[in-house]
């Protein structure tokens, strides 16, 4: 599954500590430049989303689980980033061509917005490509854990999720 939530740090920790979840992978997605830099993603002109690549154990955790989880670690009305990373390359968003995931995903979006009387901005584009980021950024909040930390902090990501309160249900 590949899905993106703003920083790519921030959502691969999230699945990372999933039961079930086997591997997850920081990267591009949905662009059209071949193999991109950090740099270039992040200036805009390569039409790719931080993102993250999800392997898991289809015995342990399901589709809708990670979907559902997705959903409560973003501002999914957030149109121009996420938390304190602003710009198209920090969306939320989901990058499948299945159909089954996408009902889910549309059902969930259909959820929050009737339970919160906003319109969600989290992307559901068809599934294009991915490229995984630069080894740094691989299992950055281990290798980084004080930067990761007061990145996350200041970036006021658990405050705005906390001040949210998604209503899945």
């Amino acid at each position: 599954m590949y899905v993106a939530g703003g920083c790519f740090w921030c959502v691969e920790e999230v699945y990372e500590k999933l039961e079930g979840v086997l591997s997850v992978y920081s990267g591009y997605s949905g662009g059209h430049v071949e193999n991109p830099t950090y740099q270039e993603v992040v200036l805009g002109n390569t039409g790719h989303i931080e993102a993250v690549e999800i392997n898991y154990d289809s015995s342990l955790v399901n589709e809708e689980q990670l979907v559902k989880l997705l959903f409560l670690n973003i501002d999914p009305f957030d149109e121009g980033g996420q938390f304190c990373d602003r710009g198209y390359s920090y969306k939320s968003a989901f990058f499948t061509s299945d159909e089954k995931l996408k009902k889910i995903i549309n059902d969930y979006i259909l959820k929050i917005e009737n339970n919160h009387n906003q319109k969600v901005q989290t992307l559901v584009l068809p599934f294009k490509n991915f490229y995984l980021a630069e080894d740094y950024h691989q299992d950055y909040y281990k290798k980084n854990p004080i930067r990761y930390n007061y990145y996350k902090y200041s970036c006021g990501r658990e405050q705005r999720i906390k001040q949210l309160r998604i209503n899945l249900r």
